[in-house]
């Protein structure tokens, strides 16, 4: 039932805010792979398993004094869910606060998270969803 699909990707991202590994790998397989939206924060464009995403949990911490998205949509698509929201941010240097359009889509497979695709664009998030608006 796709309906679960949207509590697992709405608990996975709150897992993702907390940084909490242990939840997070109850909700994903065991080839999961990551794609965030800044390909930059991320080498060869995506990582998948535990340690990775530890790695990848720590270089937000070093760049982010606060760093969390915030889901604001969730559409049920079958076998993939749509987040449409934003990313909420404070650099740690500067302390400058940020805000901007954030997506993803959460790709299933046996009723966990096999894929993970952050988007800086709600509108290239739609496309790759093979939707229109």
């Amino acid at each position: 039932m796709s309906l679960r699909n949207v509590e697992i990707a709405e608990r996975l991202l709150d897992s993702y805010n907390r940084r909490d590994l242990t939840v997070f790998d109850e909700l994903i397989t065991a080839d999961f792979e990551l794609f965030a939206a800044v390909t930059g924060s991320i080498e060869r464009g995506g990582i998948g398993g535990r340690e990775s995403v530890q790695r990848y949990y720590e270089m937000l911490d070093e760049t982010w004094e606060e760093y969390h998205l915030v889901a604001e949509e969730f559409r049920d698509l079958g076998d993939r869910v749509l987040m449409l929201g934003r990313t909420v941010g404070r650099g740690r240097g500067s302390g400058v606060p940020v805000a901007a359009p954030w997506a993803g889509i959460f790709d299933f497979r046996d009723g966990k998270v096999w894929r993970a695709r952050g988007y800086l664009d709600h509108d290239e998030a739609l496309r790759a969803a093979g939707l229109t608006e």
